[in-house]
């Protein structure tokens, strides 16, 4: 029966570094794919269960997982490297190393944003300040990325960047996010705060492992895949159940998030002469605006 040979079908595709994954690392990678395939279908399985108005955070969880699935299946075929020559040649290590594209590009597109989205929008923030944070989580990856891109000692310079963009998340975070969910009731208070704790602490060990691969070439990339592997299999799937639990008894309402369900008519209750929604007793107050017709107040009572 034959083994994976990923590796070896994909050796003529593009240029590659010197030291790259062995047949372990990249049976590693595919096992982290279907790790997250199987939590995607899981997720998904577990929306169909809810009204369509309760299956927000089920999907954006899903959609983390469905993105990871596909960069680890890249990750595991030897695809997406672009070689850098390292900046730190060491004895056994690699002269020209592979910077990872893929998993950048999937953090920056998808990982990382809806992950503070799915946290975020269960304390209950502004828009303003999910924007922020959101702002600051991109120029992370994007510095990063270029980091890793760079091959001389300024690429210390983007991870010092990426720093400062990974303080301001979580002084958001352990601040007015906090204080936030825990003005929203117990179940949002506990959620946040389990969620939120995992993340922060998993979220300052992605620099260290970035500067024992990317940045310091201490490490042999088979270390490097499992090293991020087991990150990114705690922040993803064991993060988004533990945050799915803790939904299970939390309303969208609750969060002053007001979902329409696709195939549910439109309540009459409460339209006022003007034909508006009126104001759930949760949601956000409604002010007339200049043509007369209401305008929503308050960030984060948006109609979905």
């Amino acid at each position: 029966m034959p083994g994976n040979n990923a590796l070896a079908v994909n050796s003529v595709v593009g240029q590659h570094a010197n030291l790259e994954i062995t047949t372990h690392g990249s049976d590693w990678y595919f096992a982290v794919c279907a790790i997250m395939g199987f939590s995607t279908l899981a997720f998904m399985g577990m929306a169909f269960t809810k009204p369509q108005s309760h299956r927000l955070f089920n999907y954006l969880t899903a959609a983390i997982t469905a993105t990871a699935c596909i960069s680890y299946f890249c990750m595991g075929s030897n695809l997406g490297q672009v070689p850098i020559q390292a900046e730190f040649v060491r004895p056994g290590r690699a002269q020209v190393a592979g910077a990872d594209l893929l998993r950048a590009l999937h953090r920056l597109v998808h990982y990382d944003p809806l992950l503070l989205t799915d946290l975020l929008l269960t304390s209950g923030v502004s828009w303003p300040t999910l924007i922020a944070v959101l702002f600051a989580d991109i120029a992370m990856v994007v510095t990063g990325l270029v980091g890793a891109l760079t091959q001389t000692r300024y690429k210390w310079g983007f991870w010092t960047f990426g720093m400062f963009g990974l303080f301001y998340i979580i002084y958001e975070l352990i601040g007015p996010a906090r204080r936030n969910a825990a003005a929203l009731g117990e179940g949002p208070k506990k959620t946040f705060l389990m969620c939120g704790v995992l993340l922060s602490f998993l979220w300052f060990l992605y620099p260290i492992a970035w500067g024992l691969s990317e940045g310091g070439n201490v490490i042999h990339p088979d270390s490097e895949a499992i090293f991020y592997g087991i990150l990114d299999v705690i922040a993803k799937p064991v993060w988004g159940a533990l945050l799915l639990w803790g939904h299970r008894n939390i309303t969208p309402q609750q969060l002053g998030l007001h979902i329409r369900g696709d195939t549910s008519p439109i309540s009459e209750k409460g339209r006022g002469p003007h034909g508006a929604h009126g104001g759930a007793p949760d949601g956000p107050a409604t002010t007339a605006g200049a043509n007369g017709t209401p305008a929503t107040a308050g960030a984060g009572g948006a109609t979905v």
